[in-house]
Parts: structure tokens; sequence; C-alpha cells
């Protein structure tokens, strides 16, 4: 970096410590917003006195008792993010603010007591552009925005970072784009995993609903997880559950039970996996707590699950997992914990679609069960080797 760079960045960042109410923009999923929090925790380090809003999908609002670097958190069903056009095509009212309503809010225009945001993040994934939210800012009149922008923002992001990223081998994780993106305007953190804080009813609801399905305090666990919010990212449900039998017949201590849960929408998913299944095995009544299935997958010695938002809150807690993991995206691998990630290369790969294109689905169903008992063997020893 020249000198003149460097001077520059010094002012840059000079500007932005100066910053009292700091709106972070992130909309889509809850994988996304947890592979941002190493980010949001810079923010929250560089400039300790600011009060910090999350803008974000109205889905992943109930992160905000997990995120106690973050002072607020609003809804927002950006119409464009997928899950906000697919709510507008369906005809559905928006969850959480309106566009206008939102402006007015962030502007100090409703007559509320609120002060105007005196800067904004906005985190994107490379696939993304960063003009919609640049031009609400613009709207309500926050004079600091920041964005990582492929094609000349001018006056709609004060600090416009040129986009390197294409989707494709070599590219940066996607929670390292994130910490770049803020360490441009001084926010940095020593501590750079995943952030996600337990609450304790959470972790007593589970602990009586498992004592209430038999299985006894302390009594080790393997957690499966059979969804995906997205088809193309899903192992065969009935082929996890001979990977499930496999890995606890293979258990060398005997006591390993097997657990199975998934989202509310995903019942018949569970109900495949347990068909297959000849061992025995404890199935959680699904929920839609964020909370509850956290502590489910803090409580697990190991999480097997689909590349999706649990892989990232097993990561935020330090459960080891076994990401069976779909090639549609490269840059969402498990971050900073212990993890082995399976898949099948494809000439298809990094496709990005949410429905395999080609119907065959085969950069999943490659994996063969065997390997996944293998992957989760060889990260259970350790841990089993400690409770034995």
């Amino acid at each position: 970096m020249t000198l003149e760079a460097e001077r520059t960045d010094e002012r840059r960042a000079h500007r932005w410590r100066a910053a009292r109410r700091v709106l972070l923009i992130r909309l889509d999923n809850l994988g996304d917003v947890l592979m941002t929090t190493p980010a949001i925790a810079a923010v929250r380090e560089s400039l300790p006195g600011a009060h910090l809003t999350l803008l974000a999908a109205p889905s992943t609002v109930a992160l905000a008792p997990h995120l106690p670097m973050v002072d607020e958190v609003i809804g927002f069903d950006a119409p464009w993010t997928k899950a906000g056009a697919a709510a507008a095509d369906r005809g559905e009212t928006p969850r959480g603010w309106t566009e206008r309503q939102l402006v007015r809010r962030l502007s100090g225009a409703d007559g509320g007591d609120r002060e105007r945001p005196d800067a904004a993040i906005i985190f994107t994934v490379c696939t993304q552009s960063v003009f919609p939210a640049a031009t609400l800012c613009r709207l309500a009149g926050i004079p600091l925005v920041l964005g990582h922008a492929r094609e000349r923002a001018y006056g709609l992001l004060s600090d416009e970072v040129a986009d390197p990223d294409r989707i494709g081998p070599g590219m940066r994780h996607e929670v390292r784009r994130q910490l770049d993106l803020v360490a441009r305007v001084g926010c940095r953190t020593q501590d750079e995993r995943l952030r996600f804080a337990l609450v304790a009813r959470d972790r007593r609801a589970v602990r009586a609903t498992l004592r209430g399905a038999g299985l006894a305090d302390g009594r080790p666990y393997v957690l499966f997880h059979p969804g995906a919010s997205a088809p193309s990212r899903r192992y065969p449900a009935d082929r996890l559950g001979e990977a499930a039998d496999r890995i606890v017949r293979e258990d060398r201590t005997g006591r390993t039970v097997a657990v199975l849960c998934a989202g509310p929408g995903e019942v018949a998913l569970l109900a495949e996996m347990r068909r297959a299944m000849r061992g025995p095995a404890i199935v959680v009544a699904t929920s839609a707590c964020i909370g509850e299935l956290a502590a489910l997958i803090a409580d697990a010695r190991l999480l097997v699950a689909n590349n999706s938002g649990p892989v990232h809150l097993a990561a935020a807690l330090g459960t080891p997992v076994v990401d069976l993991y779909a090639l549609t995206n490269p840059q969402h691998t498990p971050w900073q914990v212990a993890s082995r990630v399976l898949s099948h290369d494809v000439p298809c790969r990094n496709c990005q679609q949410s429905v395999c294109p080609e119907l065959h689905h085969a950069c999943l169903r490659g994996i063969a069960p065997g390997e996944i008992a293998e992957a989760a063997g060889a990260l259970l020893l350790p841990a089993m080797g400690a409770v034995a």
C-alpha cells in the first residue's frame, strides 16, 4: 500500500470514528446474517459508543436476543431480495416495514424521536447489487455509506469498495469478505469467530424436551438436520437415515444417541429419514424458535446437516459439524470450527440455483452414507474419548 493510500484510509477511518448511529444492512438469510456477525462485532468494538441498528429480513429478526452487540433489529422484506420478490409476486402484504415507511423512519420524517443514522454499511454477496440499499440510504439522507460495488456508485456510496469477487475457485469466504469491507473504514476485531449468544430459558426448554423423550441429562447425542431452504441443497433424507444408523452403530462407546430435528415446514423430511433407519432415534418436535435450535446444536457432540443455517449456528457455538455441501456456491463453508465438508464434484458446480438445473443432484447424491459415517467418526473420536 502506498503512503497516499494509507493516508486516505486513515482519513476515512477518522470520519467513521465520529459515527454515533450506524445502520447495518444484511437482507438475506439466517446463515448470511450469522456469517456477518464477525464484521458486526468489529464495528461494535471499533465504535463502542455507537448505536447499531441491524436492518434484516423479517425471518431473521428472531436473532435479536442472540446478537448482544446490536442495539436494535428492524425487519424489512426488501423487494430486491429473493424472499421479498417472491412475497410480492404472491401478492402478500410485506412483513415488517415498507420502503416508504422505512425511508420516513430512517430520515426522521415519521415524527418519532429517533435520530437519523449518520452511517450505514451494506453487506452483500458478490452476486447482489449494492444499489437498491444505497438508494434507500440516499433517500434517508444518511451521509456515510459503505459497500462493495461492481460498477461506479458515485454519490450513492461515500465509501465505495471495488468488488473483486466472482463465483468460482479461490474466491473469498463470505465471512472474510465482510471483515475486509468494514476494515476499509477502520473497523477490526481480534476474534473473527461467528457470534450467537445462547439464552438460558432455551437451554432449559431443550433439555426438558430431551428428558421427556427419554434422553438422560449428559448423555451424548449426534444431531441430524435433513432440511435446507433450497431443494438443491438437501441431501436425500432416506440416505441420511442410513448414515445416522451407521454413525450410532460404529460409535465405540456404545452411548451415542441419534437425535433428529428439522424446521417447521420439514416434517416430511424427518419422517422420510426416520423410516429409513433401523436403529433407535429421538425425533424432536419442530420449532420455529431459533434459540431452541441453537441450544439443541450447542449440546450436541456433532451436527450432521446440509449447508444451511444450522451449520453456521454450529460454527458460532463451537459444535463440530459434518456439512453435506451442495456445490451451488463455494464461499459458505463452516467457519473456524472442527468440520468435514462433503460433496461430489460435478461439471455444473457453482450453478447458484435453488433447484438443481440438471435434475440429478449429483453433487449431493454422489456422497455415500458410509462417507458421512467416516467423517462423523473422525470428528467424534476425540470428543467421545473425553466422555467414555
